[in-house]
């Protein structure tokens, strides 16, 4: 056996020491964090699961909506049904379109506030009613409102003469109902505001008739013209957008607080037969 001089035997026992060291410290690195990520895992502290995102408020509890709708296959009036027919091929043409201020709509969301996805198509129609002349809501429309609390807008507005005037493409928003629900159902947007159903409905309003510009809890009522075009618009509404009859509903059931009245004095029966004229109650 050759033995090394004491010098170079102790370089080799030193890189040896060396290598060892760099090997161990290798094998810490990969074998002692894995060991207490295990650690962890097993131990009650760890929840491997993501936490659920948190759920929008219910809505208070309100009235039943029983629709005044019913079903209807055959019309009575043969001519109350071609007059309809003609309307509602020219619908295009007798419909004035509006470029209102973007403060009084927005988008429809996907997903609310707490990030859980929302009904953000139109299942639902609101009716309502101007108070006011055609003229003074298609201004309040228009007008920049920087107050929350100010900023309004329906989809399609129905004038005293049966014009058909839309505001708001049903693609987008419209702020019709602040706090209210429809069935349980409403939708949070904004965490700092209760929800409302603005983002899954659409908002048609009647023009009111000069007797009913107050806050009387009646009117004359609404004219022939404009259960005529009404019916058209929901026709079209309702076909589009698989909307039943007995989702369309008043201001006056949604509202949770129990302040809207509108649309006053309105004749269900009216919009009935002519909503059987134009086969969409069957």
């Amino acid at each position: 056996m050759v033995r090394l001089p004491f010098s170079a035997a102790g370089s080799q026992q030193r890189q040896i020491l060396i290598c060892l060291a760099a090997l161990a410290a290798l094998l810490l690195a990969g074998v002692l964090p894995l060991a207490l990520l295990r650690l962890w895992q097993s131990s009650p502290l760890s929840d491997r699961t993501t936490p659920p995102r948190s759920l929008a408020p219910a809505p208070p509890a309100q009235a039943i909506w029983r629709s005044p709708l019913r079903r209807q296959c055959h019309a009575i009036d043969p001519a109350l049904v071609q007059r309809l027919r003609h309307l509602q091929h020219t619908l295009p043409q007798h419909t004035r379109r509006l470029r209102i201020d973007p403060s009084n709509y927005g988008s429809r969301h996907p997903r609310d506030a707490y990030g859980q996805p929302v009904a953000h198509t139109p299942q639902l129609v609101v009716l309502h009613e101007t108070v006011y002349g055609l003229n003074s809501a298609i201004n309040t429309f228009t007008t920049h409102h920087p107050n929350d609390a100010d900023q309004v807008s329906y989809h399609t507005l129905i004038g005293e003469k049966g014009q058909i005037v839309q505001a708001l493409d049903p693609s987008h928003r419209a702020f019709g109902a602040g706090y209210s629900a429809f069935r349980g159902r409403w939708a949070v947007t904004n965490a700092a505001m209760a929800g409302s159903v603005n983002n899954f409905a659409l908002h048609l309003s009647l023009e009111t008739p000069l007797d009913g510009e107050d806050s009387d809890p009646h009117h004359s009522g609404y004219s022939s013209a404009q259960y005529d075009a009404m019916a058209v618009v929901l026709a079209d509404w309702m076909r589009r957008f698989d909307i039943p009859a007995d989702h369309i509903t008043t201001h006056r059931h949604v509202d949770l607080g129990l302040e809207r009245a509108d649309p006053r004095s309105f004749n269900w029966q009216a919009l009935q037969v002519r909503l059987a004229a134009l086969g969409v109650l069957c």
